[in-house]
C-alpha cells in the first residue's frame, strides 16, 4: 500500500508509516499526476486540487483532506471516477473559536469595544459557528445567528444582522451555486445595506467576502474595521486591503495543534475503515512549555492574533511560509 501525504500535516507521519508499505511526503502544491499514479491513497490539505487533471489514470481509491473545507475537491469527478473521499468536519472548530475569542478581546483592548453591550451576528452555525456562538454568549454579548439552511426557529435573517449587528463574523463553507450559495455573499450590495458600521470578521473562505467590496466599504467608512484570516486569490493578497484591515492573518485561524491532531485522528480512522486496517493508535498534541504556569493565565496568553498579523503585514510575500512553518499553538488547557 502506498500513501502520498502533504508534508505540512504535522504529527501524522509515524501513524501513516505504520499503516502503509510506502509513504511519500511532498509539498501539497507540488503533488502532481506522476506522484499519485501508483498511490492507493492521498492525504492532503487545501493546497492540493483533487480533480481529473491530478487523478485520472491513477490507482488512487481514497482521498482524505485534513481540513473542514473541501472546495478543493472536485466531488463530481470523484463520484464519476469511483474514488472515495473524506474531509474532517469540525476538526479545528475549537481553534477558530479561539481565534475569534482572542480577536474580540483585542478589539476590546485596542478599540474600546464594550463586548457586554455589543451585538454580534454569526453567519453560519455549523461546527465552527456553534462554538463561536458559545464563546460570544459566555463573554456576555448579544448574539444573533443567521443560517437559513438550518432553519432553526431562533435564527434570524441576514437582513436582521445588517440592521442590528455591531460585529458580523462569517463561518460558512464556500459554495458557488444553489439557493444558499455563499460566494461573495458579502458583496457591495451587502455592504450598502449595513446600518451600524460594524466590524467584519472572516475566518471561513476568502471568496465569501468580496475583497474589493470590503476595501471600498472600509475606505468609505461603511465598515468600522475588519479582521481577515482568509483572502481571495491566496497567497496573492490585495496589499491595499491587508494594510487597511485591523487584523490580517495568513489563513491560520484553525491552526492550533489541537485542531491538527483532531484532523489527524479523523484521517487515521477513515483510512483504517476504508482499507480494513488495524488502528495504530491516536495522535496526541505536544504540551506547551510551562503549560500549567501563570504564563497562560488568559486566552490572549495562549493566542494573540496581533502577532501573526504584524508578521504578515511586515512581509506579505511570506504568506505561504507563515502557514507552512506555523509555531506550536494550543487551545486553552
Amino acid at each position: 500500500m502506498k500513501i502520498v501525504v502533504d508534508d505540512k500535516i504535522p504529527f501524522l507521519l509515524d501513524k501513516l508509516q505504520q499503516l502503509a508499505d510506502e509513504v511519500v511526503v511532498l509539498p501539497g502544491r507540488q503533488i502532481g499526476p506522476d506522484d499519485v499514479r501508483d498511490a492507493d491513497a492521498l492525504v492532503i490539505r487545501t493546497r492540493t486540487r483533487c480533480d481529473r487533471q491530478l487523478l485520472s489514470g491513477s490507482k488512487v481509491q481514497f482521498v482524505a483532506t485534513a481540513t473542514i473545507g473541501f472546495d478543493h475537491i472536485d466531488v463530481d469527478f470523484m463520484e464519476r471516477a469511483g474514488i472515495s473521499w473524506t474531509n474532517c468536519p469540525g476538526c479545528n472548530s475549537g481553534s477558530v473559536a479561539q481565534y475569534v475569542e482572542s480577536s474580540l478581546l483585542v478589539l476590546q483592548q485596542q478599540k474600546g469595544v464594550d463586548l457586554q453591550h455589543t451585538t454580534i451576528g454569526i453567519v453560519g452555525c455549523g461546527h465552527v459557528g456553534s462554538k463561536v456562538r458559545a464563546v460570544c454568549e459566555r463573554m456576555g454579548m448579544r448574539v444573533l445567528v443567521c443560517d437559513p439552511p438550518l432553519g432553526h426557529a431562533d435564527f434570524v435573517s441576514l437582513e436582521v444582522l445588517e440592521r442590528e449587528a455591531d460585529i458580523i463574523t462569517f463561518h460558512v463553507p464556500l459554495t458557488r451555486s444553489g439557493k444558499y450559495a455563499t460566494y461573495h455573499m458579502a458583496d457591495s450590495a451587502f455592504f450598502s445595506r449595513l446600518q451600524r458600521t460594524p466590524y467584519i470578521i472572516n475566518t471561513s473562505r476568502g471568496e465569501v467576502v468580496s475583497n474589493e467590496a470590503l476595501l471600498t466599504a472600509l475606505q468609505k467608512s461603511v465598515v468600522r474595521d475588519a479582521i481577515l484570516d482568509v483572502w481571495e486569490h491566496e497567497p496573492n493578497l490585495d496589499l491595499r486591503l491587508l494594510e487597511r484591515v485591523f487584523i490580517g492573518t495568513p489563513h491560520i485561524a484553525g491552526y492550533s495543534a489541537d485542531g491538527k491532531v483532531n484532523a489527524d485522528n479523523m484521517v487515521i480512522n477513515a483510512l483504517c475503515q476504508h482499507f480494513h486496517l488495524p488502528h495504530p493508535g491516536l495522535v496526541t498534541a505536544p504540551e506547551l512549555p510551562n503549560a500549567s504556569s501563570a504564563a497562560y493565565a488568559s486566552p490572549l496568553d495562549y493566542y494573540n492574533p496581533l502577532v501573526d498579523s504584524e508578521a504578515l503585514k511586515k512581509e506579505p510575500a511570506l504568506f505561504e511560509y507563515f502557514r507552512d512553518h506555523y509555531p506550536l499553538r494550543r487551545e486553552c488547557l
